[in-house]
């Protein structure tokens, strides 16, 4: 027996390099920021390898079963102490990593052993070693399975500390268990910010309790403008909402996986949701309807009535109850000045010297600070004499992010340009499955640069990072923003994660190609534009 083990290990290069053995590859997306391949044998991984986790990571060291099963049909048990004779995989934070979300893993026969700076830096090394297995088949005897892991030390950490996603659920509600599958997808590309935009003109999705018309009216819209803003409406209800209780387990499986999820509420435009609810919030008193086709809506918060600083005050104080992140997101955007001209309210005010939107955005700007939160909003802050301690999301370019990075703003580049995941993966509308304009292919995702050469080193000291705004207008159901999301997630992970001098986008393509297996196996939709081979061939037949 043991002739034929000496056999075995001898032959394992001769094995593994013609295909016989199922040897896992750590060309992972996003590329970590040096993998150092070792001597020596492979690590062999069965289910007679157990996982050893210390105090603190028991919840990584159930996702790291969880994906084992997932992906390789391996069951490993957890265990909190260590027995003789056995092999582990084995979980530990340590000071000697200095990144906080840093992580080295490394490989040798003996064992595994991923070591963070924190359980978030833990967590990225599981994810790491999760999708190591990406594109490995299963067999039809998985009791009896092996893989092999090369030996090698990955030491890793993200370039930006905000790496971020958002999804629109106001023109489009979308249900809780699809919120957490989107979650996931964020966790599977090492992103650890959710931007959950929650109310617009179109609708509004969470449960305030002091303000219950929120829901059993502004959440529901009697039908939607069908196409782009055409002159036909569908006259189909669309509604739903987030109770609060729901919201907040959001929040928990989220943080979960080391995922904080920012809430918006846009002010004081994009409120008409609000506004058909409570019409004296208002310039005009209305009455207001919760809208039906897409754009800008004149119909904005009336900032001279007090009654809306306490509809304001009143909504923020439970949506900081609900979500415990430091920062609120208060959009600012696209809020038309008609209304308030023309409103005796608005004119007679004292703005010492700045924008009626400036006036209102100070106001919401100090309640949140009196609550040890901070506002997060859109680049418009900038033209609305912004707070200085205002984050800024810069949407309509890179241009207002260096411009408010240069005056000493946090910023998170959002460009339309780069990461506006509604618009067209495809060059050719006819075989795109939305009605959204624009093209923006994965190469464009991957070639974005949030903090240029271009801004001084202060400057880009307040580049915090970036991510990608997936709007809902034209996504009617969940495979919609899958497909509309992927693969140009995964060229923006490595853009929150990987150093630039590191990217090659000739050489993402091949570790993307096999990344797609492992969203098969999760059964996500995405767009195959990079795999013609993969696509319908009807399209071809026209």
């Amino acid at each position: 027996m043991r002739r034929i083990v000496i056999l075995m290990m001898s032959l394992w290069p001769w094995m593994a390099w013609a295909g016989q053995l199922p040897v896992v590859s750590y060309d992972v997306v996003p590329m970590p920021q040096s993998v150092t391949m070792q001597k020596g044998e492979a690590f062999e991984l069965n289910s007679d390898v157990e996982i050893l986790a210390t105090d603190g990571l028991q919840s990584e060291a159930l996702f790291l079963q969880q994906y084992l099963n997932e992906v390789a049909d391996v069951s490993l048990q957890v265990a909190s102490q260590r027995s003789r004779g056995c092999k582990y995989i084995e979980l530990s934070v340590s000071p000697k990593v200095q990144a906080q979300e840093g992580y080295v893993l490394t490989v040798s026969q003996k064992g595994i052993t991923i070591v963070g700076g924190s359980a978030a830096g833990v967590f990225y090394g599981i994810q790491t070693l999760r999708k190591s297995l990406a594109d490995i088949p299963r067999l039809s005897s998985p009791a009896h399975h092996s893989f092999y892991f090369p030996p090698v030390i990955i030491t890793d950490a993200p370039r930006f500390s905000y790496r971020g996603m958002h999804l629109d659920c106001s023109r489009h509600f979308f249900p809780v268990s699809f919120v957490k599958k989107y979650i996931d997808l964020l966790a599977m590309h090492n992103m650890n910010r959710f931007h959950w935009h929650l109310t617009d003109d179109q609708g509004w999705r969470i449960e305030i309790k002091r303000f219950p018309r929120l829901t059993t009216v502004g959440s529901q819209r009697s039908g939607t403008i069908m196409g782009t803003n055409s002159d036909l409406d569908d006259y189909t209800p669309h509604g739903g909402y987030y109770t609060q209780e729901e919201a907040r387990d959001i929040v928990r499986y989220a943080a979960e996986r080391h995922i904080t999820v920012i809430p918006e509420i846009d002010m004081p435009g994009h409120m008409l949701a609000a506004l058909a609810c409570y019409p004296d919030l208002g310039c005009t008193g209305g009455p207001y309807e919760v809208g039906h086709y897409w754009g800008v809506y004149t119909d904005v918060l009336c900032v001279g009535n007090p009654r809306v600083y306490d509809f304001v005050q009143g909504v923020l104080t439970e949506i900081m109850d609900i979500f415990p992140s430091d920062v609120i997101h208060i959009g600012g955007d696209e809020a038309p000045t008609v209304k308030w001209e023309q409103c005796p309210k608005c004119q007679a005010m004292d703005l010492q010297g700045t924008t009626l939107q400036g006036f209102f955005t100070k106001r919401v700007f100090d309640f949140l600070t009196a609550h040890h939160r901070r506002a997060l909003g859109w680049d418009e802050l900038l033209d609305n004499d912004a707070p200085r301690d205002a984050m800024i999301m810069s949407w309509r370019g890179m241009a207002p992010g260096a411009r408010a990075a240069a005056m000493g703003h946090d910023v998170i580049m959002t460009p339309t340009t780069h990461v506006y995941f509604d618009y067209l993966q495809g060059d050719d509308p006819q075989f795109e499955p939305t009605r959204c304009g624009g093209f923006i292919p994965v190469e464009k995702v991957y070639s974005l640069e949030p903090a240029p050469d271009s801004l001084s080193v202060e400057a880009r000291r307040h580049i915090l990072g970036t991510q990608a705004n997936l709007w809902s207008e034209y996504l009617t159901n969940e495979g919609l923003v899958e497909y509309q999301a992927l693969p140009r997630m995964s060229a923006l992970a490595e853009v929150q994660w990987t150093l630039p001098e590191r990217k090659d986008y000739e050489q993402f393509k091949q570790r993307l190609t096999r990344f797609t297996a492992l969203l098969e196996r999760y059964h996500y939709h995405y767009a195959k534009h990079l795999w013609p081979e993969r696509q319908l061939p009807s399209r071809w037949l026209f």
